[in-house]
C-alpha cells in the first residue's frame, strides 16, 4: 500500500494511492496514518479494504508528511563510504545516530525555508524507515519485521550550524524549521522487496547532484534498526532516516555549493515517489 496524508497543514486526512495512481480517502477506516495505524494488525485490516469503494479525492490537494505524530525522528550520519570521503570524515565503525527535531517535519513539497543567518544550507536525499512495532533489543535477523514501511526524506542541513556552531553535536544544523520533508507516500514494507537495492537521486535547479543507491550503505536497514533498538526503544511511528550518497553541497568541486532563495530541489527514490521543494528566505513564525 501507498499511504498518504493530504490537506492543509495541521488538518491532514489519511489517504491511500490506489492501483491506478488515484488518491482515495481513508478517513472512515483510520483516524490518521500514525503509529496506531501502522501496527501489523491495523495494516492487515487495511490490506483487506476494497479500495474501489473508498471515496475518490478530487483535485490535487497538498500532501502532508506521510506519518503523523512522529515520536522520534532519528538520523544516521556518514552511512555511505563515498559520502564520508567527500566530507573528509573517517569511515564509521558503528552507526552514527543523531536526532532531528520533530518540529522540522513537513510535507514533501512544502518550501524549504533558509534559517536566519544561514549561509550553508545543504541537501541530502535519504531512505526513511518507519517503525511499525515496538522494538527493543531486536536481533538483526528479525529487525525488518519491525518496519512498517519506507519513504523519501530530505535531510536538509545547515553545515555552519552543524559543524562550527554545534559544539560537537549535529542537532543545531539538522532540526531547523522545514528541514524534514517526508513523503510523498509511506510505502508498506511488503511492497519493497529489498530496501538495499533502491536507486536514489537529487537535483538542484534541474542539475543532478546526487545519483546513488541504498546498495552502497555501510549499515543496512536491518543493522540500523537492531543497533538503535539496543540504545532506545523504538515505537510505532518513529522514523529513521538512513544516510545519504555522495553529491551534497558541501562536497561539490571545485567549491562547495549551498542553497539560496529561489532554488528548486527535486529528489526521489525508486518506488517511493518524488519530492519538489522551492527554497525561500527566512521568515519569522509566530
Amino acid at each position: 500500500m501507498k499511504l498518504v496524508r493530504y490537506g492543509p497543514a495541521g488538518r491532514e486526512k489519511p489517504g491511500l494511492i490506489d492501483a491506478d495512481g488515484k488518491l482515495r480517502d481513508l478517513s472512515r477506516k483510520v483516524k490518521d496514518v500514525d503509529g496506531a495505524a501502522l501496527s501489523p494488525s491495523s495494516l492487515a485490516l487495511l490490506r483487506k479494504v476494497d479500495t474501489r469503494r473508498l471515496p475518490l479525492v478530487k483535485g490535487r490537494p497538498r500532501l502532508g508528511p506521510c506519518v503523523a505524530g512522529v515520536g522520534k525522528f532519528l538520523a544516521i550520519g556518514l552511512n555511505f563510504e563515498d559520502h564520508a570521503r567527500e566530507t573528509n570524515s573517517p569511515i564509521p565503525e558503528h552507526p552514527i545516530v543523531f536526532f532531528k527535531s520533530t518540529t522540522c517535519i513537513q510535507g514533501p513539497n512544502d518550501p524549504i525555508m533558509l534559517p536566519k543567518d544561514s549561509t550553508q544550507t545543504d541537501w541530502e536525499v535519504e531512505l526513511g524507515v518507519v517503525i511499525g512495532r515496538r522494538a527493543r533489543h531486536v536481533d538483526e535477523k528479525d529487525a525488518l519485521r519491525y518496519v512498517a514501511g519506507y519513504c523519501v526524506v530530505n535531510d536538509v542541513s545547515e553545515r555552519e550550524f552543524q559543524l562550527r556552531k554545534g559544539g560537537g553535536q549535529w542537532g543545531k544544523g539538522k532540526g531547523c524549521d522545514t528541514f524534514g520533508p517526508i513523503g510523498p507516500w509511506l510505502v508498506t514494507a511488503d511492497e519493497v522487496k529489498d530496501p538495499q537495492s533502491l536507486p536514489m537521486w537529487l537535483k538542484v535547479n534541474g542539475q543532478t547532484k546526487q545519483n546513488g543507491s541504498t546498495a552502497t550503505m555501510i549499515f543496512g536497514v536491518a543493522k540500523l534498526v537492531a543497533d538503535v533498538s539496543r540504545y532506545m526503544t523504538l515505537e510505532p511511528g518513529d522514523v529513521i532516516t538512513t544516510g545519504t550518497p555522495p553529491g551534497v553541497g558541501m562536497g561539490q568541486k571545485p567549491e562547495p555549493q549551498f542553497l539560496k532563495a529561489g532554488d528548486v530541489v527535486e529528489l526521489g527514490i525508486e518506488g517511493l515517489g518524488t519530492q519538489t521543494q522551492k527554497v525561500v528566505a527566512f521568515k519569522a513564525r509566530r
